[in-house]
């Protein structure tokens, strides 16, 4: 096993704090955190298993929901001795019900509402997708009120469009209709031999190749809805590396500079719908509701192309543009911040509650 790596927070709790457990389990990284409602974290550890799922160039759910099993547990303790704590102290306790692994997901559910009823505290229920875009309100110097806004979430399993109303009540847009940009950069790099995770490693060749050098699709670029297609753009990628019909591509030599002239277009091609998408919303739901603002999260949102281009497409049209920092970009559970705003509106869940795996529309 892995040990957790942890993060080193501010310290010194008054009585009179208000305090959140955050939990998060949705895919492969077991995370826990002590929030003030401020903000301020106190405590925090994140669990990694990108060993465990490196030699199958993505994540295994039967594996990834096991390694839960085992993480749990220390990194919730691990979190809690960083601030200082214990489940007496706490406000309430908060999880990530929604959408992601099965497995993943009953973990963190299970010892959320196991710890809500020892400790008889609240327990509050999260969208991890909404909390991936309520990062964007823990930068600094953030303002206090980012809405109404549009916001954009790419991630490994979701590529999606919202009008967000409140940071807990929001409008589903659209969203991909096959693959998300996420896992298309994890495949891409799959088929050149790159290592695991694979976004970050395109990202790294993209910067020294030539983004003219293929000419890849920008599938829906011009529908006027809000959905996005990335299933197309990896089969181009496919045939361009070995062409139509081969499935191993662990034999193939492929020359280095093919890779970044590869890697060049292919993020060039992501960016460019991904940018144009969020430039149509904010041009329609400015003028319709006032939202003048985008608001961006998610694992892929820390690619420094995409946040390069959709602050160039932001001074241009005369929007505003709030990015998650890149540390809270990828899966971890300071972004259940977000559990204060349902404390706050009196949302609690049921020790009932149960899982909901599958990503719909209106989440």
């Amino acid at each position: 096993m892995t040990a957790p790596k942890t993060v080193a927070t501010e310290s010194a709790r008054s009585q009179s704090q208000e305090l959140l457990l955050s939990i998060e389990s949705t895919c492969d990284e077991t995370a826990a955190a002590v929030i003030e409602r401020s903000g301020r974290v106190l405590g925090q550890c994140i669990a990694t298993q990108e060993t465990l799922h490196e030699q199958f160039n993505g994540v295994v759910p039967e594996i990834a929901a096991r390694a839960h099993l085992e993480r749990i547990l220390p990194v919730i303790d691990t979190a809690m001795k960083q601030a200082g704590v214990m489940g007496r102290d706490l406000t309430a306790v908060a999880v990530a019900d929604r959408p992601g692994l099965a497995g993943s997901l009953l973990v963190g559910v299970v010892a959320a509402k196991t710890l809500a009823l020892a400790w008889n505290r609240p327990l509050i229920s999260l969208n991890h997708l909404h909390a991936h875009l309520y990062a964007c309100q823990l930068i600094d110097g953030a303002p206090e009120d980012i809405y109404p806004s549009v916001g954009l979430i790419v991630s490994g399993g979701h590529t999606s469009l919202y009008l967000c109303h409140t940071a807990i009540e929001l409008e589903y847009l659209g969203g991909t209709i096959d693959d998300a940009a996420g896992e298309a950069f994890d495949k891409v790099a799959a088929m050149l031999s790159l290592p695991f995770p694979g976004g970050v490693e395109v990202a790294k060749l993209a910067a020294e190749g030539n983004e003219k050098a293929y000419s890849f699709p920008r599938s829906m670029i011009h529908d006027e809805a809000d959905d996005f297609s990335f299933s197309g753009l990896k089969t181009a990628v496919r045939y361009a590396i070995a062409g139509p019909g081969r499935q191993d591509f662990s034999s193939l030599q492929i020359p280095e500079q093919v890779k970044r002239d590869v890697c060049a277009s292919f993020e060039a091609a992501v960016v460019d719908v991904l940018v144009s998408k969020s430039r149509r919303a904010i041009k329609r739901h400015r003028d319709r509701s006032g939202a003048g603002r985008l608001i961006v999260g998610g694992g892929v949102a820390a690619n420094q192309r995409l946040r390069r281009d959709l602050q160039a497409a932001a001074d241009e049209d005369g929007f505003e543009l709030l990015i998650a920092p890149p540390h809270l970009c990828t899966d971890n559970a300071v972004m259940g911040a977000i559990a204060w705003k349902k404390l706050e509106a009196g949302l609690f869940a049921n020790l009932d509650l149960d899982i909901t795996p599958g990503l719909q529309r209106g989440f």
